[in-house]
């Protein structure tokens, strides 16, 4: 059974209309979790506590394949539905602004863990140098005066 020109349009521009469709739930999905991930960087969690992190990556990578192959022209996502495209370019423009938020925070987040491990790293330097025997030049220091005191009240 072979098909009409216009039946193979038809089954192509549906088949169009469902990639389409699944494009729109996978940036969907994309948008929320990162939606939820900036929630928790702003709460203060640290990046590295992130439960989002493996699945943002996961879909991320799948949306810039999906990208790339249109780009290279392998794969056509040609919208005839208006009301689909609209769809699409709403979602795309929601992802856009839900990754750029993102990617704020996370500087802000890594920014506030180097902070962090700075205050911990001075304060490790601080105590060996307070028991060390030797100054700066590798030296050892001269002794310290230290000072002992006496109550005279009985």
């Amino acid at each position: 059974m072979t098909m009409s020109v216009a039946q193979a349009k038809t089954t192509n521009a549906a088949n169009g209309d469902v990639r389409i469709k699944s494009l729109i739930t996978l940036i969907d999905t994309l948008t929320a979790l990162v939606a939820e991930e900036n929630a928790e960087l702003a709460r203060g969690l640290p990046a590295s506590r992130l439960k989002q992190v493996d699945e943002k990556n996961r879909l991320a990578e799948t949306f810039e394949r999906i990208v790339a192959e249109c780009a290279a022209g392998t794969t056509s996502l040609t919208v005839r539905d208006r009301v689909l495209r609209e769809q699409l370019m709403d979602r795309i423009l929601k992802l856009r602004v839900a990754m750029d938020e993102n990617l704020v925070r996370l500087r802000a987040a890594i920014e506030a863990s180097n902070r962090r491990i700075e205050a911990v790293m001075q304060a490790i330097r601080e105590q060996i140098a307070a028991v060390s025997p030797y100054g700066a030049s590798g030296r050892v220091a001269a002794a310290r005066a230290v000072s002992s005191g006496t109550s005279r009240s009985a």
